[in-house]
């Protein structure tokens, strides 16, 4: 697979065969993938928690999903992550993580693609139930938590003019669909801006 499938393939996904185990060889490789990303400064401040057995309960109690799907309040069991891979930030090495957190998850994320497996980065985190839930301590905050799994449904991308609408939707067959601008739309050169 080439790069830009691997990103095509690289979608949101929130539905999952919970029952697919994900090794924590493959889980720890996505956790080292994200380490060797460029850091601002090379602080390298974030830190991996990786939750895969029975804390995935407390994890999933304090996750709001899918703004857009507004009747949904997130998988159902049998469809939830088998893992995730929380983004900490040591505040010890710096009080504000910049953009590492967004490079990361999305290495992560391709990590994950290349290896059959999708997931998704949730930025709508209770993160003081969480960390009370986990006994995370107070020098790290808690970024991001990036859901993962075997994908369970269908991520369909539809291309769109710039006045459509951009808002994600499932339809009734449950294909999720993802409204996304040409590239003619967002591609610009000098002399050429609209």
């Amino acid at each position: 697979m080439n790069f830009h499938e691997l990103v095509t393939k690289s979608r949101s996904y929130r539905r999952f065969y919970e029952e697919k185990t994900i090794p924590r060889e493959i889980l720890t490789e996505m956790a080292d993938c994200a380490r060797l990303i460029p850091s601002a400064q090379n602080l390298q401040p974030l830190r991996y928690l990786i939750v895969d057995g029975a804390e995935r309960e407390n994890v999933f109690s304090h996750l709001k999903w899918a703004g857009y799907l507004t009747e949904w309040d997130g998988p159902e069991k049998g469809e939830r992550p088998a893992a995730y891979i929380i983004l900490l930030n040591d505040t010890d090495i710096s009080k504000i993580v910049k953009w590492d957190h967004g490079i990361a998850a999305q290495t992560i994320l391709l990590c994950a693609a290349s290896h059959g497996m999708g997931g998704c980065i949730i930025g709508s985190v209770n993160r003081d139930g969480l960390s009370s839930d986990l006994s995370i301590p107070a020098k790290y905050t808690i970024e991001l938590v990036i859901a993962l799994g075997f994908p369970k449904e269908n991520v369909i991308i539809d291309e769109i003019s710039n006045d459509d609408n951009i808002k994600y939707y499932r339809d009734s067959s449950s294909n999720h669909h993802v409204p996304k601008r040409k590239l003619e739309d967002i591609l610009f050169f000098p002399g050429k801006i609209k």
